[in-house]
């Protein structure tokens, strides 16, 4: 009985037919002596497994020593703003969904936001991480860091915010100067008339919202000369200052037209204008499709969300960083602009 069972256990040819591969592909599978393609590796693994091979294990083994293996650090914002939470949610599902690979994705949230603090923890992550992804303002301080993790090999990408206009720097990201006139365009057809417009800035340093303002600024200029446009007003990327410079815009100007938050703070403004009688009667463009603002667009606080598409951003993050990596020595840049989506009361 033994030696029956023993004469119908798969054999290397039979393992070699169902996988479509030869003989000699399957004993270097085994030995593990020469390098095997991944993809094939996969392949008579799948095989194996479902022919229930008696060397599976040993295949299986062969298979995972093999994958590379990344670790990837991503320096987020502050976990209480709800955009942050759900990047680092899609880019903790997009390491794990990596089939060829096997990315340690090491995803932090900085309360403190200064220079130094976000110097510290790159170079920290520098240490351990064979790639890093940051959201950062442009300052002196970053910059020189980002020189010296590049000195060192180790690939760096700007989320969200550019941190290099030379392109030095990779960048995943919406193309900022396109989004500041989308909403100069959304204004100017929905405002029933010319007007007064707000325009509410995080901060200054931060590249995509000076490219959000700029290509605003343009498009009027442009097109609609008749708006006038206000100077902006910082938040400093908080919803408290953003509710406080709302407040004032609707004080000091009561036939204000339209608002625009280039950055940070949108559920103060939010909050301001539902506390005055003037909610729904300002064209209000913001970003990002999440609770708060999808509740402002339901109830007409809220007129147009421009919107990171989450998932594809954090696809494009995760393959450009792991491309990076396995192509170091050879440089190359990974820049992906993605596009953005645009969400109204009638498409949520």
């Amino acid at each position: 009985m033994i030696l029956e069972t023993e004469m119908q256990r798969p054999t290397i040819p039979d393992l070699a037919k169902a996988a479509g591969v030869s003989v000699a592909t399957v004993n270097r599978v085994l030995s593990g002596a020469q390098i095997v393609r991944q993809q094939t590796l996969q392949r008579v693994q799948e095989a194996a497994e479902a022919i229930n091979f008696y060397g599976t294990g040993t295949i299986q083994a062969r298979v995972a020593a093999s994958r590379p293996k990344y670790r990837l650090g991503f320096l987020l914002h502050q976990p209480n703003r709800s955009f942050y939470r759900d990047l680092g949610a899609a880019l903790a599902l997009e390491a794990k969904a990596v089939a060829d690979a096997d990315v340690d994705a090491r995803i932090e949230f900085l309360e403190d936001l200064s220079p130094q603090n976000i110097s510290a923890r790159l170079l920290d992550l520098g240490e351990t991480c064979d790639a890093i992804a940051v959201v950062a303002a442009v300052h002196p301080l970053v910059s020189e860091t980002l020189d010296i993790l590049r000195a060192r090999d180790v690939p760096i990408f700007a989320l969200v915010s550019q941190l290099s206009a030379t392109g030095q720097v990779h960048y995943v990201g919406l193309d900022n100067w396109k989004v500041g006139r989308t909403a100069a365009w959304a204004i100017e057809k929905i405002s029933k008339a010319p007007g007064k417009l707000g325009i509410l800035v995080g901060n200054h340093r931060y590249r995509c919202q000076e490219m959000n303002e700029s290509g605003f600024r343009s498009y009027f200029r442009e097109y609609a000369p008749e708006f006038t446009l206000l100077e902006p007003l910082l938040t400093f990327e908080s919803s408290t200052i953003a509710q406080e410079m709302t407040e004032k815009l609707l004080r000091e100007h009561p036939d204000l037209t339209g608002l625009y938050v280039a950055g940070g703070g949108i559920t103060g403004a939010l909050t301001a204008l539902r506390n005055s009688d003037r909610a729904g009667k300002i064209v209000v463009i913001g970003y990002q499709l999440m609770e708060v603002t999808r509740a402002a667009l339901l109830d007409g606080t809220m007129t147009v969300a421009i919107s990171h598409p989450l998932k594809l951003m954090a696809q494009e993050t995760v393959a450009g960083m792991m491309r990076a990596c396995a192509s170091r020595s050879g440089g190359g840049n990974w820049t992906s602009i993605i596009p953005f989506d645009i969400y109204t009361r009638e498409n949520i």
